[in-house]
């Protein structure tokens, strides 16, 4: 069975990085088994940066400890590049500084290498669609990170800016429930419009407010507290 995006026509294209040639060899066997398309694997950060950008995954399935170039750096490069790419962090760190650093980066989610090949299979499927997806018990931290960083004093804003662009009432009300951390999936359940419908208001949100991620977005929207309406 062929793992296809959100709309069922091509199959979800993987790229694997990781600098141990056993695990990475391991990890995109595994995935392209399993109905993946595996585009391209990398064991450096300087290679991965190249190789993400010529083979244009829609999943990078991310190792933190990497040499020549950082994982968080690697995942800052790969999404500026390219904002649609989403990226999975899957390292043997549970560190919460590893977690949020990652996470501010730019990184969809965050597995940990202990998880099993079920749970990385449908970490992939999730990511793929912008669902944020983290090992149990890291959820909450990430949230809490992002309640802290809106507390934190905003830089001052340039007057000569045009104000924000007016949001819909139902990209408002999308907004607010990314905000108290729902999944995708779980807002289209409970506003009764379809996946895909949800990833749309997401991204027209993204590009009226002129943010990169789902942090920014998160961040924004708790600054003007909506995730206590």
């Amino acid at each position: 069975m062929t793992e296809t995006t959100g709309d069922g026509q091509d199959p979800i294209k993987v790229m694997v990085v990781d600098d141990h040639p056993m695990w990475r060899d391991a990890v995109a066997r595994d995935l392209a088994e399993s109905g993946f398309e595996v585009v391209a694997t990398a064991g450096d950060g300087d290679q991965a940066v190249r190789r993400a950008k010529a083979a244009a995954p829609d999943v990078l399935v991310l190792d933190l400890n990497l040499p020549a170039k950082p994982g968080v750096q690697v995942c800052k490069e790969v999404v500026a590049a390219n904002p649609a790419l989403r990226v999975l962090v899957l390292s043997a760190s549970g560190e919460h500084a590893d977690v949020l650093e990652a996470v501010k980066s730019g990184a969809t989610g965050y597995l940990l290498k202990s998880a099993s090949t079920a749970e990385l299979q449908d970490a992939v499927r999730r990511t793929a669609v912008g669902d944020p997806v983290f090992t149990p018990g890291l959820a909450g931290l990430v949230l809490g990170e992002y309640r802290r960083l809106a507390c934190e004093p905003a830089p001052a804003a340039d007057t000569g800016e045009p104000k924000a662009p007016r949001l819909t009432d139902r990209e408002t009300e999308v907004l607010r429930l990314v905000a108290k951390g729902l999944s995708y999936k779980q807002i289209a359940e409970r506003l009764v419009i379809s996946h895909r419908t949800v990833q749309n208001h997401v991204q027209n949100t993204l590009g009226k407010l002129q943010l990169h991620n789902r942090v920014e977005l998160v961040r924004y929207a708790i600054e003007r507290g909506l995730d206590d309406e």
